[in-house]
């Protein structure tokens, strides 16, 4: 716990790194967003922060992903960032939880969590689901992939239907463990993120 703290504190302490009148926007993830197997420069929210630089808005782009995170820890991470005073969050977890099989009622309420502090807070939301192998049977893994779509409809938030779409079980667009993307896979992800985000930039 006290090292998931340290690492929260050390990318909280980069979100002062720019000017104030910089609008920021903050990666709420796991291993996926932290960038596992790849540098920091090519994890996609620093090449999202780059496309959107590059559009002509003055954006930066908090990587808030931990390896190995689940949606438990989601709330108190964000609780860590509010003084950052991001505009929009994208809501990146969950895959850790069809891994373990947490319950789906757990993760639903875990997830309302987050998605109610940050819009008491006046944050954007922006969902991202996930999908999982069946490993925990087929039901488990229909109804994973619904909860993403209720609470979207429920909270009125955008979705992104699959964050690593066009990237997951390709093998050339992730590492050698076959389910981290690398360089090319974050690419990827990046222009999927920025296609569902730019409308609140």
């Amino acid at each position: 716990m006290y090292f998931t703290k340290l690492i929260i504190f050390c990318l909280f302490l980069t979100s002062f790194s720019v000017s104030a009148t910089t609008e920021k926007i903050l990666m709420l993830g796991d291993s996926l967003t932290e960038g596992y197997g790849v540098s920091e420069e090519h994890a996609y929210p620093k090449v999202l922060e780059g496309l959107i630089v590059e559009s002509g808005k003055d954006y930066q782009v908090i990587n808030g992903g931990v390896s190995g995170s689940t949606t438990a820890s989601g709330t108190s991470r964000l609780r860590w960032f509010l003084k950052a005073k991001p505009k929009l969050v994208l809501i990146a977890l969950g895959a850790n939880d069809g891994l373990r099989g947490v319950k789906l009622s757990q993760s639903k309420k875990n997830l309302k969590n987050i998605i109610e502090l940050a819009t008491k807070n006046n944050i954007k939301v922006v969902l991202a689901g996930m999908r999982i192998p069946p490993n925990y049977g087929e039901d488990y893994t229909k109804q994973f992939q619904k909860l993403y779509i209720d609470l979207a409809r429920e909270y009125k938030v955008k979705r992104i239907p699959f964050l690593l779409k066009g990237v997951a079980a390709i093998k050339e667009l992730n590492i050698e463990d076959g389910i981290h993307p690398n360089r090319k896979g974050h690419k990827i992800m990046a222009n999927t993120v920025y296609k569902y985000i730019k409308e609140y930039l």
